[in-house]
Order: structure tokens, then C-alpha cells, then sequence
């Protein structure tokens, strides 16, 4: 088992790191069903909130078929799992090595899950998620060395081995070669010709913590069962910076009673500080990518 500090060093490092367990084998299986129950309603059209393939960044509007679910912690959704979850201390725990941050600075911000397309294949290309594929080296370099207040995470609940990652990438502007795959939202075909590029692996329950504005990429096969939770917390540190890329998802509803009910103390804690960068930032909605 490494040690929080070692956790902490790897994730500086490289961009990612992956803990694994995070979930128990009874919220394993308690989170399966939810997510199948989510993804079920999501496919026939009942649930409205969904990832349409041949789209890969937000807005996402109306598909044929789906490649995620979002906004799993609504109360409209029935799966209080979520919440309880993504709140919990597990969690948190592992936020606040990575973050360096107390627990009265977690913001919560998106819980969304991850799912093999039903009919088609599909892809993500590379990139980074709130930088330009189009931003000069100066450009990039000026973005990356802005400091990054908070953390993003994959936890498979089915073996999962979509994310393709470039370590280390989320401290250096692009290479040319790098650039020449990244320049336009193209799905790769082959992902590993990226240079620097590795897959990752997961087990169900692991969980691999990452910042995004790592290079990344991700690829979907209908033929391959996929059931991952995707999520994100904040660091209030960082004041509105992270409102760009967290409010185009459309969060107006976590400002609700509706919402705000179903929370342990914990969550509600968490939640406030999301309303108060809402607050801060305004009514303006920015999309970080286009595609």
C-alpha cells in the first residue's frame, strides 16, 4: 500500500494515479445495480441527461445511442448511491491528499457514469479539457503553469481499460508530433502512436485519479461491458477558476432544496461551496471544447 505521501507525489508527477479501494464490495455491488438502472433509462430515452455518440463535449444534445449518463446525483434520478458515495470519507480522503487541501475546502462539482456504446463504436479524441486543441505552445504553457484546483477520477465498476493517457503531459506544451495527433477532433486510430501514450487499466473498484488537463484520449466498443463513474471535486482555493469547465455541464439544479435534501452534512457542505462559485462566476455559460 503506498503511503499518502507517495500517492501525492506520483499524482504530481505524472498526472495520474490509481488507488484501489475506494469501494467496498457491498457499495460495489450497490453501485452497479444503480448504475445499471441509470443507464437503462438513459438508453430508452427516459432519462434525458446522456453522453450521444458523435458527440464528445458539452452540449451534447439528442443521439440514437449513448456513450454516458449525466448528472447521476439528481434527485429526479432515484440513485441516492451517488451521493452517498461520491460524499463519503473514502473519497473525500483520497481528494484531500491529492488536492493538499482541508476538508472544509472540497467543492463538489460533477458525478457523471461512463458506458459502452449500446450499437456503435466510438471515440474521444486527444485532449486536454479545458485547453484548446488550437492554443499556441506559448498558449498551452501559459494554461498549464496556472495551477490546477481540483481533481478528476474513473472508478470502474467493470474491468476498463477506455483511457489512454500521455504521463507527465500535464506539465509541457504539446511536442510537434504530439500536436500533429491532437490538432483537430479526428478520433485516433491507433491511440498508442501518440508518443508518451499509455493505456490504462483497471480493475473493478480501482480508481484512477488524474488532472484533465492531461493529454488524454478514450476509446468505446459496444462489445465491451463498461460502467464507470466519472467525477470531479474542487478546491475552494481556487476561487471561480474551475467555473468554465464545471458549469457548461448545466449544474443549475444542484442549487435546489430537491437536491440539497438528499446530502449527508457532509454533501450539503460540499454543495454550498459549489453555490457560492456559481454565485461568484455568474450566469455566463463558456464550453471549454467544441466537438
Amino acid at each position: 500500500m503506498n503511503t499518502p505521501a507517495e500517492l501525492k507525489e506520483h499524482y504530481d508527477t505524472h498526472g495520474y494515479v490509481i488507488i484501489p479501494d475506494l469501494v467496498t464490495s457491498s457499495e460495489h455491488a450497490d453501485l452497479l445495480a444503480a448504475t445499471e438502472r441509470a443507464v437503462a433509462r438513459a438508453r430508452s430515452g427516459s432519462w434525458p441527461h446522456a453522453r450521444v455518440v458523435g458527440k464528445q463535449f458539452p452540449p451534447y444534445g439528442v443521439g440514437a445511442d449513448i456513450w454516458g449518463v449525466q448528472h447521476a446525483m439528481h434527485p429526479a434520478l432515484g440513485e441516492p448511491v451517488f451521493a452517498r458515495w461520491y460524499a463519503g470519507e473514502a473519497v473525500r480522503a483520497a481528494a484531500r491528499v491529492l488536492l493538499a487541501c482541508r476538508n472544509d475546502e472540497l467543492q463538489m462539482e460533477l458525478f457523471n457514469i461512463l458506458v459502452n456504446p449500446a450499437h456503435s463504436e466510438f471515440a474521444l479524441c486527444w485532449h486536454r479539457d479545458d485547453i484548446k486543441a488550437s492554443a499556441s505552445e506559448d498558449e498551452e504553457r501559459a494554461a498549464l503553469a496556472v495551477r490546477h484546483y481540483g481533481v478528476q477520477w474513473n472508478t470502474a465498476l467493470h474491468d476498463d481499460a477506455c483511457l489512454y493517457i500521455v504521463p507527465g503531459s500535464h506539465q509541457v506544451p504539446r511536442t510537434a508530433a504530439q500536436r500533429a495527433l491532437s490538432s483537430d477532433t479526428a478520433a485516433p486510430v491507433d491511440p498508442l502512436a501518440m508518443p508518451g501514450a499509455i493505456r490504462v487499466a483497471l480493475k473493478p473498484g480501482e480508481t484512477v485519479f488524474y488532472n484533465n488537463n492531461i493529454l488524454h484520449c478514450a476509446s468505446y466498443s459496444p462489445y465491451m461491458p463498461r460502467a464507470t463513474l466519472h467525477a470531479c471535486v474542487g478546491d475552494t482555493r481556487g476561487g471561480s477558476t474551475r467555473a468554465r469547465n464545471i458549469l457548461q455541464h448545466g449544474l443549475e439544479w444542484m442549487g435546489e432544496d430537491a437536491f440539497r435534501d438528499t446530502l449527508s452534512p457532509e454533501g450539503r457542505q460540499m454543495l454550498e461551496r459549489l453555490v457560492k462559485m456559481q454565485e461568484l462566476h455568474g450566469k455566463e455559460i463558456e464550453y471549454s471544447l467544441e466537438g
